[in-house]
């Protein structure tokens, strides 16, 4: 049995979902409103766990799911596309993709901006100068409007990691110390 067989089945079915609702939005003119969606049904996941235990249980039925969600959507200003987007995924018993739906339209409305989401890793939480800097100096270097999406690890010690798509840059003092720590085992 291929054990990432259902998480490609769940990509897939997101990045249709994800693939119409952009079109939908695009075709409506209402790419801003869409963009706004997908930042506060984020921001709502990554904050709640009744929200992602409500898309995620097989415990509730598709009617519970269709009336919390269609609440959820109410309460949250969704625009009508995404609401009803959402609802008919509820109907499908659909509503475990949207975190993978949500990353994907990030990728779509990014690539129809020109920009590109560089990941940053860093020891210590970078600051709004820092950031501005290093957004910058990707933008130069990857001739596209760079987006940081920073997150912290302080077992880097010092230093950055960055990844911008399939590249990645690593100037993090663990990694320098791991790798004088290999050469010195060969050393031996």
């Amino acid at each position: 049995m291929d054990v990432s067989e259902p998480a490609s089945i769940s990509s897939g079915i997101a990045a249709r979902y994800a693939t119409a609702v952009f079109d939908l939005s695009k075709d409506a003119k209402g790419l801003k409103a869409l963009e706004t969606d997908i930042d506060a049904l984020g921001a709502a996941l990554d904050s709640s766990d009744d929200l992602r235990t409500l898309i995620s249980s097989p415990l509730y039925s598709r009617v519970e799911q269709g009336g919390a969600i269609g609440a959820v959507a109410k309460k949250m200003k969704l625009s009508k596309t995404m609401a009803n987007t959402l609802a008919l995924m509820a109907s499908k018993r659909r509503l475990f993709v949207v975190p993978q739906m949500i990353a994907s339209l990030n990728a779509k409305i990014a690539q129809e901006k020109g920009e590109v989401t560089a990941d940053v890793v860093s020891a210590k939480a970078l600051t709004k100068p820092q950031s501005a800097k290093l957004a910058k100096t990707l933008s130069a270097s990857f001739e596209a409007d760079v987006k940081i999406n920073a997150t912290v690890d302080e077992t880097l010690i010092g230093g950055l990691i960055v990844k911008v798509g399939s590249k990645m840059i690593d100037t993090s003092v663990k990694s320098k110390l791991n790798a004088l720590q290999n050469t010195m085992k060969e050393a031996r």
